[in-house]
């Protein structure tokens, strides 16, 4: 069935609160060493994704969409959250990789981006859509985030159930494939190419025009395309992954629901997401070991498939999913990177629904891969794991995704201290100052604190005392007040209590100042 897509080395100061003890650590720039991420560039292994040193990765991410509309760049960067601050978060929750989506029109000579914050954002003024991504994966990887490129749209207008148009050609497609891939060759953060968002169905059986699976006919079958774009991409770039969606009917074309006729109807499911042919006519890759099927996987806020109204729904879900896609990580054959889905979670059908599909991914670092469709809430058919103020949490959604997710180094708030005091006094706090930007006029920063505690801690504060001549804008994720050159920021609203183990981090951008300090003096706390 169709799917109805909406818009798609700084110095720090490590601060023990109750001491004031500072040390000076040096920030690691080098991208893609996490445990969560492995090391070095990514292949496959059976239906395990492994790193360079052999050691087993499972890819826990999301999707950051925009660079595909209109804007040509991600969305939320007209928010009053800095784009480091919202990579910052999608990090700390436990999202090791981020899949990009954008269009062929992004990528053109001269297409320029929009809707950017330049207040919150002004490193970003005047940069073109390729050189913000540049920014984004140098800054993803510093945190030890992968990055997964989608080719989502031919333009700007939309999606297309063929990975070719009449105004953007095969050629143009495989050829910006390539520039991507001799763009960031030797850059292991970026592991590899979701080669074309959801191909699926166009007309109706037999007259279909729609992307096939098996069919043979070069114009129309999407296993043989994959194969013409995955090859051409491995000889500029080896190393990367090549991710190949589904389609949703096998035929490309609708069934003939509406005639009475059964005899000529076949199953389909998502757009992008009924691999159920790959078994039998597998895509071939001239590079061993590079594939990976990513097959898009929806709830009831997308469509109401007949399914979900089962009798024995949600029992019969496992056998639906085994059936397009899971067999071929059942049989070894493949592994699975489920590259979208998600839900509004307004039915109560639809949390079943996700509970059901991250238990089917199954648990640890041998389960399923799979990115979140989306950090954006501006999706009008999911929402998102951000809400509108691009910083607040969706703490339901994000609660059911937690467990099975496996955090990039420098991204997560990790286990507990480590040398410390086996029973650890209630109440303990230790803050870590970090700057992330800086610029002629200003500079950006974020302290994270956390509680080492055995207790909760209610209520907590941290003060900082700046230079003279310094203004602060909004900080995220806290409530920010001022008085002279002192600044407070309070626990958020939503976490008046900081949970022992628990831990906030609070960004904020400071104008005003001809250049940023090394360092941060904390003045004062409580906690």
């Amino acid at each position: 069935m169709f799917r109805p897509k909406a818009l798609g080395g700084a110095l720090t100061a490590l601060a023990t609160i109750a001491s004031g003890v500072f040390l000076a650590a040096a920030v690691s720039t080098s991208p893609a060493v996490a445990a969560g991420t492995g090391t070095g560039y990514l292949h496959t292994s059976g239906n395990q994704i492994v790193d360079s040193t052999g050691a087993t990765v499972r890819l826990t991410g999301i999707n950051w969409f925009g660079m595909e509309t209109d804007n040509k760049t991600f969305h939320g960067l007209w928010s009053s959250n800095p784009w480091r601050g919202q990579l910052d978060t999608m990090a700390r929750l436990g999202y090791n990789t981020l899949r990009v989506p954008y269009s062929n029109d992004a990528l053109k000579p001269g297409a320029t981006a929009s809707g950017i914050n330049d207040f919150v954002n002004p490193d970003l003024i005047g940069l073109s859509p390729l050189q913000i991504l540049d920014k984004v994966i140098d800054y993803a990887g510093s945190k030890g985030m992968r990055i997964i490129l989608d080719r989502h749209r031919p333009t700007a207008a939309g999606q297309s159930p063929l990975w070719y148009t009449s105004t953007v050609s095969e050629a143009t497609w495989i050829n910006d494939w390539k520039m991507l891939a001799q763009r960031y060759a030797g850059n292991p953060t970026v592991i590899g190419a979701d080669l074309h968002n959801e191909p699926h169905a166009e007309g109706t059986n037999p007259a279909a025009t729609g992307a096939c699976w098996g069919c043979g006919d070069t114009t129309r079958d999407w296993r043989l395309a994959a194969e013409r774009a995955g090859n051409a991409i491995l000889g500029v770039q080896p190393n990367w992954l090549i991710f190949v969606e589904g389609v949703s009917c096998p035929s490309g074309g609708l069934s003939n629901v509406w005639d009475g006729d059964t005899s000529n109807d076949e199953d389909c499911g998502w757009w992008g997401g009924n691999l159920s042919k790959a078994g039998q006519f597998p895509v071939r890759l001239n590079v061993a070991n590079r594939l990976v099927y990513s097959p898009h996987e929806y709830a009831t806020s997308v469509y109401r498939q007949t399914w979900f109204d089962a009798p024995d729904y949600p029992a019969n879900m496992p056998a639906i999913w085994d059936k397009y896609f899971g067999y071929l990580y059942k049989q070894n054959i493949a592994p699975i990177m489920m590259g979208e889905f998600g839900s509004t979670l307004v039915d109560p059908k639809d949390k079943v629904w996700l509970e059901k599909l991250m238990a089917y991914t199954g648990t640890g670092v041998t389960g399923m891969s799979f990115t979140y469709w989306s950090w954006n809430p501006n999706s009008g058919d999911t929402g998102g794991i951000a809400l509108d103020d691009w910083t607040t949490i969706n703490t339901a959604k994000q609660a059911i995704l937690q467990p099975y997710l496996i955090a990039p180094s420098g991204g997560g708030t990790g286990g507990p201290p480590t040398g410390g005091p086996t029973d650890p006094p209630a109440g303990a706090c230790t803050a870590t100052y970090r700057q992330v930007n800086a610029w002629q006029g200003g500079f950006q920063g974020e302290l994270t604190v956390k509680n080492t505690g055995s207790g909760a801690v209610n209520p907590w504060s941290v003060t900082w005392s700046w230079p003279s001549g310094v203004t602060l804008g909004s900080g995220w994720n806290a409530t920010v007040t001022q008085s002279g050159t002192t600044v407070t920021a309070a626990a958020p609203s939503h976490a008046p209590s900081l949970p022992a183990g628990g831990s906030v981090t609070v960004g904020f951008t400071a104008n005003g100042t001809a250049s940023a300090p090394g360092t941060v003096k904390l003045s004062g706390a409580s906690c």
